[in-house]
């Protein structure tokens, strides 16, 4: 499966509780995708199991991208979601991997060499966090392009996105470390215009890759 992910992980959209205060998550995801998300990773802590499911079932019939579910496996699977994401203490890949169906795909949060063999068997690996982030309060020490750069190659092929604080002006350097591509969440959240943001790493990602 880890062949297949490449072309959905180039631009993810992260979504987050604090950042939507309130706001419905699709039309956000909507502008995204129309400035060129590839994937949207459906993170909200707060919401209760039936909002969460109802919302993810929401996304993946009205978006053209696929649509992971962060932490949670079981809403993942009854949603109908393309995956899930799974964070060092959540349920291990393997057994994830043991009840989803074929081609489900699995992402894993990886900061180091501990959490990284934990999470062999994932489809790709969010990395970070690439600098410092008041999203997850939880993510440790920032990674930067050294750190990150290391990571990457104890993947030992395995896909990387690089996740925490990432600008558009960082892009180069992901790509330059080894990443496939930048998991985005304050960069198009925060974002006075989300769709003209989403356009902004798009574009940087184009030239990297054309150039």
């Amino acid at each position: 499966m880890r062949d297949n992910v490449a072309p959905f992980l180039r631009l993810m959209l992260v979504t987050d509780d604090a950042l939507l205060a309130g706001r419905d998550p699709l039309p956000l995801a909507r502008a995204a995708v129309a400035g060129g998300v590839t994937s949207v990773q459906l993170r909200l802590k707060r919401a209760a199991d039936r909002e969460l499911t109802e919302i993810a079932r929401r996304l993946i019939a009205a978006l053209p991208v696929p649509v992971l579910v962060n932490d949670r496996p079981d809403i993942a699977i009854a949603a109908g979601a393309a995956g899930v994401h799974l964070g060092p203490g959540d349920v291990p890949v393997d057994a994830v991997r043991r009840i989803a169906s074929r081609g489900f795909v699995i992402g894993a949060s990886v900061g180091g060499a501990a959490e990284a063999e934990t999470a062999r068997a994932a489809d790709y690996w969010g990395v970070g966090p690439w600098r410092v982030t008041g999203t997850k309060s939880d993510a440790g020490a920032a990674l930067g392009v050294a750190g990150f750069t290391a990571v990457v190659r104890l993947g030992g092929g395995i896909p990387c996105v690089a996740i925490g604080g990432v600008r558009p002006d960082d892009v180069a350097a992901v790509q330059g470390a080894g990443g496939i591509g930048v998991a985005v969440v304050s960069g198009l959240l925060a974002a006075a215009d989300i769709e003209l943001a989403a356009k902004g790493y798009t574009r940087l990602l184009d030239e990297r890759i054309s150039g």
